[in-house]
């Protein structure tokens, strides 16, 4: 059984890192009750079977660890921000001298006011000596379990981000050529152009690289693939119109750097290109319940055969990837062609603050 412990869509703290879960949140608790509950039948199971099950027995041993698991989740909740300061054999053994602490006090109020039934004096101490054993044992035993989902959970967010990184690594130097490649078809037709061309490239790619992060502000993306279309304008001139509808999108709305660029750059190839007389680009996008959605479309003429370059569909092969492996299952790319325009589009879901990027 794998339990979710973290609340994905909150923000990230600084003892978010710490082994031992935040046993406040409604999730921990149900769970920690369930587990609670298994170990009771364990324990009422353990004792000799006697002709008529002891509803009443199990009732109270019931009491008696649910009071201990939810007095320790309460106190290791507020004790988390400390604990999390420490070493974690350090932390983890004072989590366990709690609980076993707490199980001892249990059992001594459960003792004092005979809420088992009396107790031989003879059996005292053996009674206590196996609340702490069991209380010992097993609360080592979670704790461990809890140390080792941390590291399979942090060994997968180092894995996750080495991917993302590497995708956007490769998108970067395709960024880069295909920008090269427009400059170069203006070197012959128009060399002062050329020249502006390549002073607006250096500005768009120093800006690119300014902000290494998986994820930017919606702003910053916006204004990179501006400066990326005043390029192509050079080569295109009037053939090329644009029609921006991004106003209702939040500035500060995450997402993954260089999205937008290759999205417009497909455009570009699908519908301006190959026209004579060029074509209008529309832009649109929306963030509406959580969800952001973004569409790029293009003109397209059915009875001509379309051959994008192969760097432009590794490009939308690599945003897919991208969106799979920040935002899940629920983020998708999709490409139509409908009333004569061509669509390519995404969607994902997400918060407005960038705080998802730290959490990768």
């Amino acid at each position: 059984m794998q339990i979710k412990w973290f609340n994905q869509g909150r923000s990230l703290g600084p003892d978010d890192d710490f082994f031992l879960p935040e046993l406040c949140l409604p999730e921990a608790l149900l769970s920690m009750v369930l587990l609670a509950e298994l170990l009771v039948l364990v324990l009422v199971l353990s004792e000799p079977m006697q002709p008529g099950f002891n509803w009443v027995r199990l009732a109270l041993t019931s009491l008696f660890v649910q009071w201990i698991v939810l007095l320790s989740a309460a106190l290791l909740c507020r004790l988390r921000p400390l604990l999390a300061r420490l070493r974690a054999a350090l932390a983890g053994s004072l989590c366990c001298a709690i609980v076993v602490g707490l199980a001892l006090a249990c059992t001594a109020v459960a003792d004092y006011f005979e809420l088992g039934g009396p107790l031989p004096r003879s059996g005292e101490v053996n009674l206590y000596l196996r609340h702490g054993l069991i209380s010992l044992i097993m609360s080592a035993l979670l704790l461990r379990y809890f140390y080792l989902q941390s590291q399979w959970r942090r060994q997968q967010q180092a894995e996750l981000r080495a991917r993302i990184e590497a995708l956007q690594a490769r998108i970067r130097p395709h960024f880069l050529f295909n920008s090269l490649n427009s400059i170069a078809s203006l070197v012959v037709i128009d060399p002062y152009k050329a020249e502006q061309a390549v002073l607006d490239l250096s500005d768009l790619f120093r800006a690119s690289l300014a902000k290494p992060g998986t994820l930017v502000p919606w702003h910053d993306e916006l204004e990179l693939a501006r400066r990326y279309l005043s390029i192509e304008q050079y080569r295109l001139g009037d053939r090329l119109q644009l029609d921006w509808q991004v106003d209702a999108v939040p500035d500060d709305l995450p997402i993954p750097q260089l999205t937008l660029q290759p999205l417009l750059e497909n455009a570009l190839i699908y519908g301006i290109q190959p026209r004579i007389e060029g074509g209008l680009v529309r832009v649109e996008a929306q963030y509406e319940d959580g969800v952001f959605q973004l569409c790029v479309s293009n003109p397209y003429d059915e009875g001509v055969e379309q051959r994008p370059s192969r760097g432009t569909h590794q490009a939308l092969v690599n945003i897919d990837a991208r969106l799979a492996a920040l935002f899940g299952p629920r983020a998708s790319l999709s490409v139509d062609r409908r009333d004569g325009r061509h669509f390519t589009c995404l969607r994902y879901p997400c918060e407005r603050l960038t705080q998802e990027a730290r959490a990768i």
